[in-house]
Order: C-alpha cells, then sequence, then structure tokens
C-alpha cells in the first residue's frame, strides 16, 4: 500500500497545529488598561520604582510573552476602534475622542473582535469602559457581546456632579450600565466620585463570575475587561488605598497588579489554565502633562510613566503609541519570550481570528496583520514593519522598523502643534526622546518608509472612512 506524505504531513500538523479546531477553542481574556503607560510594569523596568512591585504582571510576563514594541493609537476612542475591528480608526469614523452629547462609535456593519468570536461560538462577556457609543444600537451588546456592565464612556465624566456649574448646566449625568444581547441597557447607578474607586473592584469580580460560569457550562468564552484605571481621577479601593505607602499612584499599581492576579488565579482555579490566551495591555500612553512637559497639573497632582519613550497620549510620540504587552499561553506561547518586533493592537483582530477558527471579513479593508505563526514561535519576524501615526484624523508620521518620521509634533494634549516642509526624522535606538533630527544623511528612510503610507492613502481613496457620527443602518459607497 503506497502512503501519501502529503496526506501524512497534513495529518501530523493538523494534530500538533497551535489553531483551533471546531473543539478545541481557546478561551480568551484581554485586560486593557486605561492611559498605563510602558514604564508601569515591572517587566518593564518599573513596579517599585513607580511606587509598587508589581508581580503578578511580571510572573505574567515570565510565563508569556512579553512584547517590547506593542503599538495602539494614541488616544481613547480610536485605540478601542482599532482593537474592536482590526482597523485604522480613521476607517471607522472614530479617529477623535468624541466632545458634546451627540451620536458617535461603530455603526453596525463594522464587525467587531466579539462578533467574530461570537460567530465562531464564543460566549462574548465585556466589563468595563467602552467610548465606542452611548446611543441605542451602539452599546456592547449591540456589538457581539452577550453581557456588558460598565460606563459607555470615560472616567473624567465620574468628576462632572462635584465641580462648579455642572448642577446648572442642563446636561445629564454619567451612569454605570449592564445589559445583555438584544436588550435597551439599563442605568444601574450614577456614576459618581463615591462609586470612581469601587468600580474595578466590581468589574473584576463579574468577570471572574463570566469566566466561572462559561467554565462550567464548558463553552469557550472572549473575557474583554477595559479598566477605568488608571485613567484620571486616580482613586484606588479602600482596599488599597495607602497601602503602598508610596501615594495614590503605587496604591493603584498595587490595585492594579491584584486584581489581575485574581483573574490568573481564578483560570488555574477553573483548570483551564491551558486552554486560555492571557492578554495584558492597555489603550495608550499616561496621561497628558503641561505643555511644558515637566510639572504635574494641579487638577491630576500625579501622571504616569511612559518608560524611556518621549511625552504621552494624544501626542505622535512613543510614550503614546507603546504601552505594555504580555501574552500568555502555556505550551504554545513560549515562556520568557521577549520581542521587539513591531505589532498593533490592529493585528490582535486577525491573530484570535486564527487562533480561534473566527472569520476576518473580507469585504473591507482590515489593517491588521495575522501574527498568529509568530506568536507561536514560528516566525520570528512578526511580519509588521510599520505603520501610520494618528493623531485625530491627522497624519502625523510614519513609524517604520527603528525610525520615526514626524510631519507634525504636538508637544502634550494642550501643547504647540508645529507642522513642517520637511519631515523630521528620529532614530528610536539611539534617540527613543525623538529630540534630534536626523533627516541629514538618512534621506534614504523616507524612500523606504513612505510606501507603505502611499498605499495607505491609496486605499482610503478607493474605500473611503465611514463619517463620524453616521447613522445606522450604514451601507458603504461602492
Amino acid at each position: 500500500m503506497k502512503v501519501n506524505k502529503s496526506f501524512l504531513l497534513a495529518l501530523v500538523l493538523c494534530l500538533f497545529s497551535p489553531f483551533a479546531s471546531a473543539s478545541d477553542k481557546p478561551n480568551i481574556v484581554l485586560v486593557f488598561l486605561d492611559n498605563f503607560g510602558w514604564g508601569e510594569p515591572g517587566f518593564n523596568g518599573g513596579g517599585i520604582i513607580r511606587g509598587a512591585e508589581t508581580p503578578r504582571m511580571d510572573q505574567l510576563a515570565a510565563e508569556g510573552m512579553r512584547l517590547t514594541n506593542f503599538n495602539v493609537e494614541v488616544q481613547c476612542t480610536p485605540s478601542r476602534s482599532a482593537i474592536m475591528t482590526g482597523r485604522y480608526a480613521i476607517r471607522s469614523g472614530n479617529g477623535t475622542v468624541p466632545l458634546g452629547e451627540g451620536v458617535y462609535g461603530l455603526v453596525q456593519w463594522e464587525v467587531t473582535m466579539a462578533e467574530m468570536l461570537s460567530d465562531a461560538g464564543y460566549a462574548t462577556g465585556m466589563f468595563g469602559k467602552w467610548h465606542l457609543g452611548r446611543t441605542e444600537g451602539r452599546f456592547p451588546t449591540d456589538q457581539g457581546f452577550d453581557e456588558w456592565y460598565g460606563v459607555p464612556n470615560s472616567t473624567d465624566e465620574s468628576v462632572y456632579t462635584s465641580v462648579h456649574g455642572f448642577a446648572e448646566s442642563g446636561l445629564p449625568e454619567t451612569y454605570v450600565m449592564e445589559s445583555t444581547r438584544g436588550m435597551v441597557p439599563t442605568k444601574v447607578r450614577p456614576y459618581r466620585l463615591d462609586y470612581r474607586p469601587q468600580i474595578d473592584r466590581d468589574l473584576t469580580d463579574k468577570a471572574i463570575s463570566f469566566m466561572s460560569r462559561q467554565a462550567k457550562a464548558e463553552k469557550p468564552f472572549f473575557v474583554y475587561l477595559p479598566y477605568t484605571a488608571t485613567h484620571f481621577p486616580a482613586m484606588p479601593h479602600p482596599d488599597f488605598a495607602g497601602k503602598s505607602g508610596k501615594g495614590v499612584w503605587g496604591d493603584m499599581l498595587m490595585q492594579v497588579d491584584g486584581y489581575l492576579g485574581e483573574l490568573l488565579d481564578t483560570v488555574d482555579e477553573l483548570g483551564i489554565r491551558d486552554t486560555t490566551i492571557f492578554i495584558f495591555t492597555a489603550d495608550n500612553g499616561p496621561e497628558a502633562l503641561s505643555a511644558g512637559e515637566t510639572s504635574m497639573t494641579v487638577e491630576t497632582g500625579l501622571h504616569g510613566s511612559s518608560g524611556p519613550w518621549r511625552s504621552t497620549l494624544f501626542t505622535g510620540y512613543e510614550g503614546a503609541l507603546r504601552v505594555p504587552f504580555a501574552v500568555r499561553w502555556p505550551d504554545k506561547i513560549a515562556a520568557g519570550s521577549v520581542s521587539d518586533e513591531i505589532v498593533h493592537a490592529m493585528d490582535l483582530f486577525p491573530t484570535l481570528a486564527k487562533f480561534a477558527g473566527g472569520k476576518v471579513p473580507d469585504d473591507r479593508m482590515i489593517d491588521g496583520i495575522d501574527m498568529a505563526e509568530f506568536f507561536v514561535g514560528e516566525k520570528e519576524a512578526s511580519g509588521r514593519d510599520g505603520f501610520v501615526v494618528y493623531m485625530g484624523n491627522d497624519i502625523f508620521g510614519v513609524k517604520w522598523r527603528d525610525w520615526k518620521l514626524h510631519f507634525k509634533e504636538q508637544t502634550g494634549w494642550n501643547g504647540v502643534l508645529r507642522e513642517y516642509t520637511m519631515p523630521r526624522l528620529y532614530n528610536l535606538i539611539s534617540d527613543p526622546q525623538e529630540l534630534d533630527n536626523v533627516l541629514f544623511p538618512h534621506t534614504w528612510v523616507p524612500k523606504a518608509a513612505l510606501p507603505q503610507l502611499e498605499e495607505h492613502v491609496v486605499s482610503l481613496k478607493n474605500e473611503p472612512p465611514i463619517p463620524a457620527g453616521a447613522a445606522d443602518p450604514y451601507k458603504p459607497p461602492r
């Protein structure tokens, strides 16, 4: 009997492939912090020098892969849009953080990570900050999540009722909400300063309950846990207030690390450690500083750390773009591995789709790259050389390998905007603070870096972006 070698090879690859079969789908836990800089965790050199050790963050990194060049969008809403859709936020009409009370967020035509995983057979739960819509049809349970508890917008709104003039403004206050798929979200309680220190405790408890219920039902699950920490105002839970002895920031680090540890322990106790992909990252760099980037504002009194990288969110610098990232998947992702390959939050959509057996839409531009083989060590290169750097809907620059081209620069959220007739070029290895323009003699770099921008601009012409605030039902022009 003649044996078909191609068939045997295919069978072996199927048996030992880390990618999901119909009956073996990994659970996925995505912890997504708010305004949490690259330099905060111990595994990135922070931890104790920031006010508290971070043993559980460090444990997660040691047991999995740490990415030192994981990138996001530079503001909350665009970053959340990118990670949910696998697309630049400009494509979805969410390039800017919304102001005012108008309609914003994801249209129903967009396919979210939750919808993709739900279609692949997953139970989907979200617990935390959404910031991708606050009106009918735009809540998380309208976008693929089976359950949601959290806030539709941002945590700065918890301050509203305590400041002078708000009561007379006629504006509605923000509520903590909850919902299940197909239901109109209900208001649970006002989101005020009295609940600000409590909310992440409740988010953690609800995520643990969700995981426990799905594990008992033997159903694969996706938990999206976008914490409100460490967004302004940073107010630790009473269990952690004063615990670090190093001030509010040390207390907040202990809280984040403690809650992360509870999630990791739950995964172990449920016996699903080996079948769970656990990701820890953030939406953008730390809170914006003053225009001079040196003093702390009176209102916040503290700010986070972007490590060696320059600046904060609301800028095009590395301090806004690079955030902590650690992922664990025992026996699939090598423990203790570290990579400085460029990865973008958009890449998680197609990568997790590959792991979960999900479908990536083929009727629209997907900017994310499937990096499944990179994550499991089958390839050393991520497959991404760079990306376009947006600040709002404006292109501020292009990142390419170890280089960064800036067409515009803004120092801090209220800093001076500078536009250049010739781009500034920085070498991120020798100049992580992006201070020394080396365009000359390195004019070869734009020649190598700009084709990706040209392709991006052409794609926006071929597939026009969804207008901000577009109404449902939305149908793209063809």
